[in-house]
């Protein structure tokens, strides 16, 4: 009876090991997708004018939006989902930004994947 009780509660301790380290990785995957940042340094770095900083802070609610939705897919889908918010986040932003803040942009945008570990 002695070992029945102690088998049990090292399954017991193991599952929620496993449990907490789940919830762990759930959790910093869905912490590399937030992409919200400080806007007033984005729109500083950028140069951007009144009307573009609005534009940019729309776009960026529709692309922030987008790749939280992507964390919560399997890793094939979640590639696919990622391609894609970046994809209509670059022409959106293309569209508002001149030449430079575009390029300027697109640094940015990758520096923070990548050290998010994303791309």
């Amino acid at each position: 009876m002695k070992k029945m009780i102690l088998t049990v509660v090292a399954l017991m301790s193991m599952t929620m090991t496993f449990a907490e380290n789940e919830s762990a990785a759930n959790l910093n995957t869905t912490e590399a997708y937030n992409m919200t940042f400080n806007m007033n340094k984005l729109s500083q770095a950028l140069n951007l004018s009144d009307d573009q900083i609005e534009a940019v802070c729309e776009i960026h609610k529709s692309f922030s939006a987008e790749m939280m939705f992507a964390a919560q897919y399997g890793k094939e889908e979640r590639s696919k989902k990622i391609d894609k918010a970046i994809i209509r986040d670059l022409a959106y932003m293309n569209f508002v930004l001149n030449e430079e803040q575009y390029r300027k942009y697109l640094t940015l945008l990758n520096i923070t994947l990548r050290n998010r570990g994303i791309k």
